[in-house]
């Protein structure tokens, strides 16, 4: 059975309004959270980007959901040995319900120290390490790790769940699938590419496969076009520009490209796309499925779901 969460965009809500969503998300019958982990919205019309482990220590104490980070990059900008001791901490606060979801990242957000981008391939390889950091770390005791791209020396978390929390990765590609099933314990997508999650699965990945999309609710489909254009037209850009583009102003200068009708996310005030959208997950294999809403129209969101989509699923 398909389970639906909530997506909660870091890079549009401050902390305060994150909490009071998830509040929302529970009550009207969501079953989990995926929150994504930003240092810089992409663009500033989007205006947030709290950090994500604060967040997830009030998440923890407002609601029993299970929680993802949807995704958090353990190659650059934070080492995997510090991510090790975070996640530990989340996966204690939250009781066992928390995964780490993870990704070979964005230079919007992996740039900020003046380390230089890899490419792709390279990317991979540090994720990989990555997670086998975090792994070696949260088996306990005190360990040392000398790899191509990362040093640990004498490090030990003492504060540990009973058990490691779950590492599910973002795939982009066929290769980068092969990674997820090879490292991790899911898989995690913003897209219902079914042949990418068959790839996942014949490289040997037997772990959830979790997508998520955006949605905009509103009285009219005119209107929730319009707030995700000026919001989120990022969501249309092509290719690998997302992992790329260093900075807001040029994910603002790409997405003039984009036109309101080249976003294919439900919008307006008719359940039937939102229906379609999960639907398209569902089809394609995913085992959980998460909505985030854009824009101002949050609580008529929640009221909408529960009484008009969830039904109708």
């Amino acid at each position: 059975m398909v389970s639906i969460g909530y997506f909660l965009s870091c890079e549009e809500f401050g902390p305060r309004e994150l909490v009071g969503q998830a509040r929302l998300a529970a009550d009207a019958g969501f079953e989990r959270l995926w929150i994504s982990d930003h240092f810089h919205p992409w663009l500033d019309a989007q205006g947030q980007s709290p950090f994500v482990w604060s967040v997830i220590g009030a998440l923890s104490e407002a609601v029993d959901l299970p929680v993802t980070t949807a995704v958090t990059c353990p190659t650059v900008r934070i080492h995997p040995a510090v991510l090790a001791q975070a996640s530990a901490t989340a996966a204690v606060q939250t009781g066992g319900r928390f995964t780490l979801g993870v990704g070979s990242g964005e230079a919007l957000n992996e740039h900020i120290l003046g380390d230089a981008w890899p490419e792709a391939d390279v990317r991979l390889e540090m994720l990989a390490e990555a997670v086998e950091v975090i792994r070696l770390l949260h088996s306990g005791g005190r360990h040392s790790h000398r790899g191509r791209h990362y040093t640990v020396e004498n490090a030990r978390v003492y504060t540990l769940p009973d058990q490691p929390p779950p590492i599910a990765v973002s795939a982009f590609g066929p290769k980068a699938a092969e990674v997820a099933a090879r490292i991790g314990d899911g898989f995690v997508s913003v897209n219902p590419d079914a042949e990418l999650l068959a790839r996942y699965r014949e490289a040997g990945g037997t772990g959830p496969a979790q997508g998520g999309f955006k949605v905009c609710h509103a009285p009219t489909e005119e209107q929730g076009r319009a707030i995700a254009h000026r919001t989120w037209p990022n969501e249309g850009l092509p290719g690998e520009l997302a992992q790329v583009l260093p900075e807001p102003e040029h994910f603002a200068q790409a997405s003039t490209l984009v036109t309101r009708d080249m976003l294919t996310q439900p919008v307006g005030p008719d359940p039937r796309p939102y229906v379609d959208a999960v639907r398209a997950f569902t089809d394609a294999g995913f085992d959980q499925v998460h909505v985030a809403q854009i824009g101002p129209h949050q609580e008529e969101f929640f009221r909408f779901w529960q009484n008009e989509v969830a039904p109708r699923l």
